[in-house]
């Protein structure tokens, strides 16, 4: 190599993965309630998709009318949970990459 020459070392950035359809990460619900509340998430999270606030009233208030109160849902990216809730109520999804969707009965 000549004095002059520069070598470039080829930095690889890590990869985003970006999940166009729901990814459950882990659910208890049976199968039916699992798949309405998926498809009512999706479509929050669609409909509200600036506004993770409005998202979670959405799916909130629908998963009460549908199932019975008390339901609690978070939408957000980058939030930890530790949570006592109701066997057989407890779905965590992510939508849209890294949208994460967490809906649960106590």
């Amino acid at each position: 190599m000549a004095e002059g020459e520069v070598k470039e070392k080829a930095v690889e950035e890590p990869k985003k993965i970006i999940h166009t359809y729901p990814l459950v990460r882990h659910s208890d619900m049976h199968e039916e309630m699992r798949t309405e509340s998926m498809e009512l998430a999706v479509t929050a999270c669609e409909k509200h998709s600036a506004n993770n606030e409005a998202a979670a009233r959405m799916i909130k208030e629908e998963m009460d009318k549908k199932f019975g109160p008390p339901f609690h849902v978070v939408v957000g990216e980058g939030f930890g949970f530790e949570i006592s809730y109701e066997c057989s109520n407890l779905l965590y999804m992510f939508f849209g990459g890294n949208v994460a969707i967490l809906i649960w009965k106590c």
